[in-house]
């Protein structure tokens, strides 16, 4: 497993987080998903073989956000 922290823009409140939260975490690959609206971060714990930086950040961008 791989950590991965993200400075995640645009989120307004505390939904905005838990929704990046759900959708990350049922990723193939994710196995923990932390997002804090406070904080403006996304710490996920992943499988390198399975999911990529990249495609974190895609998945975050279809919801309306800015990951990197």
């Amino acid at each position: 497993m791989q950590k991965l922290e993200l400075h995640i823009e645009g989120m307004h409140c505390g939904s905005c987080a838990v929704g990046i939260q759900m959708l990350t975490s049922q990723m193939d690959g994710v196995s923990k998903a932390e997002v804090s609206y406070e904080g403006k971060t996304g710490v996920f714990e992943i499988d390198p073989a399975k999911v990529k930086k990249e495609d974190l950040v895609k998945a975050i961008a279809e919801l309306g956000y800015t990951a990197t």
